[in-house]
C-alpha cells in the first residue's frame, strides 16, 4: 500500500457534502488520510454546518469549505432551490486553494466527479459508478458495501491504511458548555432514545420505544428534530413514566455531549445514533435489513443491531426494497421489544 503514497502532498480535499451520518462514517477514512500524510492540511468540501461543528474539534479535519448548494454535489437547506450548475466563483475559489490531491467520497461520481475534476488537483481518487468519469485512481461504486469500508477503500487509493474502523468523535469544552446551559445537572443512570429518523419506514413504532422506556426503569431522555415532533410526542403520550423531551434544543455538539453522558442510547437507523456511538457511548439500534449492510456498527462489543428482516411492503405485499413507493408503513415494526430491552439491558449490565 505504501506504493500508493503521493509525494509532495500539503494539501488534500474531500468531498463529502451530506448529513451527520456521512460524516461520521468517513471519520475512519479521514483519520487514515491524516496518518498518511500526517504533514498535510486536510479540507473538508461540505455544508455550513460542518464548519460550525468541526471548529476548535480535535480530529484529522484542519478546514471546511462550505459548499452551496448544487444539485448531486451538495445538499439542498430546507425548502431551497437547486441548482444544476456550479457557479464559476465556486471554481475559482477552490481552483485558488490549490489542492494536489482531491478526493471523492460523496457517491457514485455521475454528478461529482466531473466538479472532482476540474479543481486544477494533480491527483484525483475516489468512487465511480458505471457511466461515470473516472478519476486518476478510482475504486467502483458498488451496492450493498459498507459505508465505513467503502470510504477507507478509497482512502487506500493513497496509500492510507486504519486498523481503527469505526468512528470516534471527541467531544470538547464547548459541548458540555452547552449542555450545561440547557440542562444543567443530568441524573444518574441516563439512557437516551431518539424515536425519529428521516424516513419513516425505518422508524420504530414509538409506542415499542415507550415501552422500553418504562422497563428499564431508568431516567430518560426523548430527543429528536422538529421534523419528528409528532413521533417524539406519540412515544411520551405512551410512556408511564415522565421523560425529558428535547427537541432541536441543542446543537450536533451539545448532543453528542449530551449522548456521551449518557450510559446507553437507544435509536433508529439515524445520525443520532452514529453521533452517540462516535462519543463512546454503548447504543442499541433498530435496523432494516438492507441498511444494516452499508450503515450498521461493525462492532458488537458496545453496539447492538436489532435487525428487521421484512422482504415485502407492509403496506401492498410486493417483493422489493424500500423503494416500492410506500412511505408510511414501517419495515422495521417486526423487530420486538423483548430483543431490544435484552440488549440493552445486557450492555447497562
Amino acid at each position: 500500500m505504501t506504493g500508493l503514497l503521493v509525494d509532495g502532498v500539503e494539501r488534500i480535499a474531500v468531498l463529502r457534502a451530506g448529513v451527520m451520518a456521512d460524516l461520521l462514517i468517513a471519520l475512519p477514512a479521514f483519520e487514515a488520510l491524516k496518518r498518511a500524510y500526517p504533514a498535510a492540511a486536510i479540507t473538508l468540501l461540505g455544508r455550513e454546518w460542518h464548519g460550525r461543528f468541526l471548529m476548535n474539534r480535535p480530529g484529522p479535519v484542519d478546514e471546511v469549505v462550505p459548499l452551496p448548494p448544487i444539485s448531486g454535489i451538495s445538499s439542498a437547506a430546507a425548502g431551497g432551490a437547486v441548482p444544476d450548475a456550479v457557479p464559476d466563483a465556486v471554481y475559482d475559489d477552490l481552483r485558488s486553494r490549490r489542492f494536489d490531491v482531491v478526493v471523492q467520497m460523496q457517491g457514485g461520481g455521475r454528478d461529482c466527479n466531473p466538479f472532482v475534476r476540474r479543481l486544477g488537483a494533480r491527483l484525483t481518487a475516489g468512487l465511480c459508478a458505471p457511466g461515470a468519469e473516472p478519476l486518476d485512481r478510482w475504486i467502483p461504486y458498488i451496492d450493498h458495501q459498507h459505508e465505513i469500508l467503502r470510504s477507507l477503500e478509497v482512502a487506500g487509493l493513497l496509500g492510507a491504511g486504519t486498523a481503527d474502523v469505526e468512528p470516534r468523535l471527541p467531544v470538547i469544552r464547548e459541548d458540555w458548555a452547552e449542555l450545561n446551559r440547557h440542562l444543567g445537572r443530568l441524573p444518574k443512570g441516563l439512557v437516551a432514545i431518539h424515536p425519529g429518523a428521516p424516513d419513516s419506514r425505518r422508524r420504530w413504532p414509538p409506542e415499542c420505544f415507550a415501552e422500553v422506556a418504562d422497563r428499564l426503569g431508568r431516567p430518560v431522555v426523548v430527543t429528536g428534530t422538529e421534523s419528528d415532533r409528532e413521533v417524539v410526542e406519540r412515544m411520551t403520550a405512551a410512556m408511564k413514566r415522565p421523560g425529558l423531551v428535547l427537541i432541536d434544543d441543542l446543537s450536533v455538539g451539545g448532543l453528542a455531549a449530551l449522548y456521551a453522558a449518557c450510559d446507553l442510547v437507544v435509536s433508529n437507523d439515524s445520525g443520532p445514533r452514529h453521533l452517540a456511538a462516535a462519543t463512546g457511548t454503548p447504543t442499541v439500534g433498530i435496523f432494516w435489513c438492507g441498511d444494516l449492510i452499508s450503515r450498521g456498527p461493525l462492532s458488537r462489543g458496545m453496539h447492538r443491531p436489532l435487525i428487521s428482516w421484512t422482504i415485502h411492503c407492509p403496506a401492498c405485499g410486493g417483493a422489493g426494497s424500500l423503494g416500492c413507493g410506500h412511505g408510511s408503513a414501517s419495515w422495521v415494526a417486526d423487530v420486538t421489544v423483548d430483543d431490544v430491552l435484552e440488549q440493552a439491558q445486557d450492555l447497562l449490565r
